[in-house]
Order: C-alpha cells, then structure tokens, then sequence
C-alpha cells in the first residue's frame, strides 16, 4: 500500500496503452460479428489440425478459423469469400496431403446476424459487471464494489488493447476467454476484500489502514497463487493438447 501510487501510474500507462491501441488500430472481428462464410469439409487422408491451418494459410486465408467438425473433417470459417478464392483453399488443402477434399457444407453468415451477436455479447458484459457492481456493494461497500468493478474493467481493456495491437482476431473464442478474465478477476478481488474487511472491523480505532490491507493482502497470497496455478494447469491443456 506505502508504494500504491506508483502501481496505480503503472496501471494507468498500461490501460491508456490499451485504449490508443483500440482507438488507432480498431479491432480486427471475427466472422461471428461481421459476417463471412462457413466452409465444411472432408479429406480422404489423415489430415491434423495444425496441417489444415497451414494449408489455408497458404491459400491466403491466416486469419480463417480452422478447427475440427462433427459432420465433417474440418470447418473454415473466414471472411466473405468468392468461389474462387474457396476453391483456392480446396486445392491448397490437397496439395498438403488431404488426398480428395469433398466440400460438406458452405453457409454464408451475414452481417445482420454478426451484428446481433456482437450486441448481444456487450449486453452480456454489462449484465456482468452490474451484476458484480450490486453484488459487492450488497456485500461490503458501494466503494468497495466500484473498485472491484473498475479493476475488472481495467483487466478486460488491456487484453482488447493487446489483441488491438496485435490485430489478433476479436471471435467467440475470445469472448469465453474474456469472462474467464472477468470471473478470476471478480474471484480474486472479493477474497482479497473479505479478508480486509475481516481485518477492518475487528481492528482498534487507531490502527492504520495500510497495514491492515497489506496484511491481508498477503495472508491471501498462497490462495491466489494456488487458484493461479490450477487455471493455468488448465489452460496449458487447452493450449497444448
């Protein structure tokens, strides 16, 4: 707490940051918000994931969405393509080893439901945070839950900025991440301000704030690192396997 000052000045470089990199760069959305075209196909030989993403990669197509189908071997989702630019991934997908590539389905995703999506996506985020505003305000202080709020706020922004940045695209994948961030962020904060509730009101009138919250703080700590721990376990599977 002595040094709060300056971790705050750091906060707020980081999130000025992010928001220059939203406000210059935009943001690069997914085929879910702005519509595109949903390809699903079949290959005669065993094909990987990794393999499939190359191929249509070097069609042209790095940022299309390759993942596995249950109807088919592999779903491609990307922008609004022409049919020849699909056939382009066809023939880069056979000539990387797929053997003979039957196309399944082709669905054209418009722009009027990439809107609806995306509304419905921010309408999600502020039902969240004003869940989580009352809530902690129920729970402890109306001050209290605005700064669990802003805090949250302040984690979602600088992700959004980073992928701004790095014109990574904005999709639903994105979005499951994004609540990920909100629960742990959420999840975080309250242990930490029950314990410096606790600490606050069985304390004596002249004990200082600071070294309260800072020992609580610190009591919370193997808890945060044992929380931590278990959900990068987690999302090293995801990523890895």
């Amino acid at each position: 707490m002595k040094n709060r000052g300056r971790w705050l000045l750091v906060s707020l470089v980081a999130l000025v940051f992010a928001v220059i990199g939203i406000v210059t760069q935009g943001l690069n959305l997914g085929v879910e918000f702005t519509g595109g075209r949903q390809l699903d196909y079949s290959v005669s030989q065993e094909m990987t994931i990794e393999q499939a993403r190359e191929a249509v990669s070097e069609a042209g197509f790095p940022e299309a969405v390759v993942q596995t189908a249950d109807t088919a071997d592999f779903t491609v989702r990307t922008g609004d393509i022409s049919n020849e630019e699909e056939q382009r991934i066809e023939n880069s997908l056979e000539e990387n080893g797929a053997g003979t590539v039957e196309k399944i389905d082709d669905q054209r995703i418009g722009a009027s439901l990439g809107e609806e999506l995306r509304n419905n996506a921010l309408i999600a985020f502020g039902v969240a945070f004003l869940a989580q505003l009352l809530y902690l305000a129920v729970r402890f202080k109306w001050t209290f839950g605005v700064a669990a709020v802003l805090a949250m706020a302040h984690d979602v922004v600088i992700v959004v900025g980073l992928f701004a940045w790095l014109d990574k695209p904005i999709d639903g994948i994105f979005l499951a991440a994004a609540m990920t961030i909100v629960g742990l962020s959420v999840n975080d904060t309250v242990v930490v301000f029950d314990r410096v509730r606790e600490r606050w009101y069985g304390s004596r009138p002249d004990e200082d704030f600071k070294k309260l919250a800072n020992k609580a703080a610190v009591e919370t700590v193997p808890r945060t690192v044992n929380t931590g721990l278990g959900s990068m376990f987690i999302l090293a599977a995801l990523a890895i396997l």
